[in-house]
């Protein structure tokens, strides 16, 4: 269930409670005007809704017909710094997903996804929340320095079409870390340069700007030919 919080002064943004079973969450929207796919995108584990990769999507997709739905989970909501258990995130992300339901255009595809914890969790919950895809922003390989406990099986799971974008640099995954012969509905993209966080350092070959275009490009040809194109082949 979700109640109507209070509409952001930016153009078109609509920001509403969802309650969760672990208490309530913030759902930021910013729609599309002709609105052909549904993106819903949680966040990382010390991070809210409010980091570079989720605001430069939020910016970009809306104006390609992609409706940008942010969710802010309770325990970040309530101040706490630390997030809560996995499970805790899936209930709260199914909570938005249920919240947006009601306002989806019959026929327009849902895709969750998030960044590192977020990450995961859209690729535990893809499948049962019905999602045409899955968008794993650095995705968490494994913790810092331990790449023993590896999450693949997380990934390989998912079991829908899923793009990850993970950073040249990144501690928690670095690209090749991930197997050669991934899932053939798995597609891993690279940004140069880039750490978990996709953030550049000043000697890089790219800019941040152009780090963060890659990134949002890549997602758009990614949402416009393997969701957005599929879904309509198969209305056709």
């Amino acid at each position: 269930m979700s109640s109507h919080d209070e509409t952001s002064n930016e153009t078109s943004t609509e920001v509403s409670t969802v309650e969760t079973p672990h208490g309530p969450g913030r759902l930021v929207v910013t729609p599309a005007t002709d609105e052909g796919c549904r993106l819903l995108l949680s966040h990382g584990a010390g991070v809210g809704i409010d980091t570079r990769d989720l605001e430069a999507l939020t910016a970009a997709l809306p104006a390609n017909g992609i409706t940008v739905a942010r969710f802010e989970q309770p325990w970040r909501l309530a101040g706490r710094k630390v997030a809560s258990p996995p499970p805790t995130l899936d209930d709260g992300l199914r909570a938005a997903a249920a919240a947006l339901e009601s306002s989806r255009p019959t026929g327009t595809p849902l895709v969750v996804g998030g960044r590192s914890a977020g990450a995961r969790s859209a690729a535990r919950c893809a499948r049962d929340l019905g999602a045409a895809g899955c968008l794993a922003l650095a995705f968490p390989l494994h913790p810092p320095g331990r790449p023993e406990r590896s999450r693949l099986d997380e990934l390989t799971g998912c079991g829908v079409p899923t793009l990850v974008v993970q950073g040249e640099r990144d501690t928690m995954g670095r690209p090749e870390e991930f197997p050669d012969e991934l899932p053939a509905d798995v597609v891993l993209s690279v940004v140069p340069g880039a750490d978990h966080g996709f953030a550049v350092l000043k000697r890089s070959e790219l800019t941040q700007e152009e780090a963060l275009a890659v990134l949002v490009e890549t997602t758009l040809e990614w949402l416009v030919r393997d969701v957005v194109g599929s879904s309509a082949d198969g209305r056709g």
